[in-house]
Parts: structure tokens; sequence; C-alpha cells
């Protein structure tokens, strides 16, 4: 039995900019974390004595004798490319729901990517997990879908990833002290807005927008160097402000980024002392990222009552294996 252990990701600048259809022609980059929520990928060879071969558990029950008949995208693609022929049962728990922009899906291939490796006897390195599920993502599902997300949960972090044509994806760490990383982390708060969407369809459609909005991506591509001024000592609260004016811009990339209730609940946050914030993910719901000073906390919390608030931290370890026993 092998258990993987994967972190969910925040992205704070440059999303957009991860898209293959941008950065092969300009160059990209995001800042951006994983936080201490994971998706948790429990896989182990199937004994023989069952009259299926593979059974897989999520939010629904599969049981198959072939991967063309595997419902779940990922699954069905992720064994084909590794080519796992053997009975297997594979279950997947997480600490938040999918659907909710914080790359769930780039999350969960990561970890089974890294689980079924772990299967065969092969601990690979953690680009290469990142590079292997964008494969399977990008060229195997033709999802549209950036490369921040594979990433972020192979190598975990805060980090500066850059992407340009085919060159190799740099990863640089945001190298802050302690005391600053604290004054950021005490300014976030993460709330769920309650509404789940399918990313892909949002994301197609920002996609097929690139070269209309290509003014306002090299803004947001230019924001990323100005918040890594703003960590290496600029006032704090100026990260705040960047962060609602790149949620501005990134609203204008597509209707169906934001919605009226989306808008609503963050102009009331703002109203009750919140810096900035945005949607997290490709947009249309999940969980939202609030900027707010430490003494103007319990004004937004209040404010937003009906809204699920859920505390964080950063993480820096990224796709790990927590238990392997192959036999």
């Amino acid at each position: 039995m092998i258990i993987s252990k994967t972190p969910f990701r925040i992205s704070f600048f440059g999303g957009g900019t991860d898209y293959p259809g941008w950065y092969r022609e300009n160059p990209g980059a995001v800042i951006a974390t994983t936080i201490n929520k994971y998706c948790y990928l429990n896989v182990r060879s199937l004994p023989p004595f069952f009259d299926y071969k593979t059974r897989i558990l999520y939010s629904k029950v599969e049981h198959v004798n072939s991967p063309d008949e595997i419902q779940h995208p990922s699954v069905r693609e992720t064994l084909r490319f590794l080519n796992m022929r053997d009975g297997l049962e594979i279950h997947h728990d997480a600490d938040l729901p999918a659907r909710t922009g914080l790359g769930s899906s780039s999350t969960f291939t990561v970890g089974l990517l890294h689980a079924l490796y772990a299967l065969k006897g092969q601990m690979v390195s953690k680009m290469k997990l990142a590079l292997d599920a964008i494969h399977v993502e990008q060229e195997l599902l033709k999802e549209a879908v950036g490369a921040q997300d594979q990433v972020l949960a192979a190598v975990g972090g805060f980090n500066r990833i850059d992407f340009h044509g085919d060159a190799p994806i740099q990863i640089s760490p945001i190298l802050v002290g302690r005391k600053r990383l604290h004054e950021l982390t005490s300014h976030l708060m993460l709330f769920f807005t309650g509404f789940t969407r399918i990313a892909g369809e949002i994301a197609r459609e920002q996609v097929a927008g690139i070269k209309d909005h290509k003014r306002d991506l090299q803004t947001m591509y230019h924001m990323v160097a100005e918040a890594e001024k703003i960590l290496n000592g600029g006032p704090i609260e100026e990260f705040g402000r960047l962060l609602h004016e790149s949620w501005s811009i990134k609203r204008s990339l597509s209707t169906r980024i934001s919605t009226s209730a989306i808008d609503q609940i963050y102009e009331r946050a703002r109203k009750a002392g919140a810096l900035g914030g945005k949607l997290l993910g490709a947009g249309g719901g999940g969980f939202m990222l609030i900027f707010a000073s430490p003494e103007k906390q319990a004004a937004v919390r209040a404010e937003l009552k009906e809204l699920l608030h859920v505390p964080f931290g950063f993480e820096t370890l990224g796709s790990q294996i927590i238990h392997y026993d192959a036999e």
C-alpha cells in the first residue's frame, strides 16, 4: 500500500500567463504558494478475488476491468500513461472540496502519479512529477489548464515560477525572513463562497480570448515583479492593494470569471476594511482570498458570517509519500 500526500495551492499573481497559449509566445510568471491542506491518494494492488480488476473510490465508486471503462478522466489517462496493467484499488480523500479554485485537479494528478510510481518501485524527481502531470492534463486530457498548479503541487513552497516557450520551467523560491512571512500570512483570510464550478469551461473561454487581452496579461505578468519588490521591503499593505488591482483586471478577461454574488461578497469585505483579494483559480466560485490587516479581520468575518472561514498556513514540502509498503 502506498499513500501520497499532496498540497493544494493559492495563486497570488500572474494567473493566466501560465497557459501554454500565452507562454509559448510571451513570457509568463506567477507568484503562488502551497498551503497546509492536502489531497491523499491511497493506492494498493488489488488481490485477484473480485469480479472486477480495479476499484476507484472518490465522490463515486467505480468497479472496472479495463482503463477504458474508467469514468474519472485523470485516473483513466494516468493509468494508461504509466501502462498500469495489474489490478488496483485507488482511494481519494481531501481536506477541501474539489472545483473550488485551489488547483485540486492538478493536485490529484500529481498525487496519483507519485503513488503509482512508488507502487512500481520508482522514486522520481518532483520536477518529473510536475511535467508528467502537465502532459497528462494538457496533452492527453486536452484540458484548458495552465502549468502552475502541477509544479506547485509537486514541488511545494512559496515560489515565483517562470514559463517561456520550450525553455525549462524556472522555479525561484520567494526568500523572505520569518518575520516578513508572518506579516504576510497574518493579513490573509480564506473564505469558501459555497459555489463550485467546472474550471475547464471557464478557462476555455479565457484561453480563447488571450489575443484580445494581450495588454491585460502583460500587466498581470509585470505585477509578479512588483509583488516581489513589495515582499522584499515595501509596505505589506501594498501587496493587498496590488491584489485588488490584479483582481480587477482578471475579472475583465472573461464574463464567467466573476458573478454578481461573488462581486457582492468581495465588495462587502472591502467595506468592512479589506484592502484587496481575489477569487482563486479560474473563477466562477470556490474560495476567495481576502487581504486585511489583523485589526480589521474580525469586522470582515462578521460581515461575511454566512461564509465558511478556513484558517491555513503555507507549506514547503510538496507531494510526499507518507506510507510505503509495496508488498
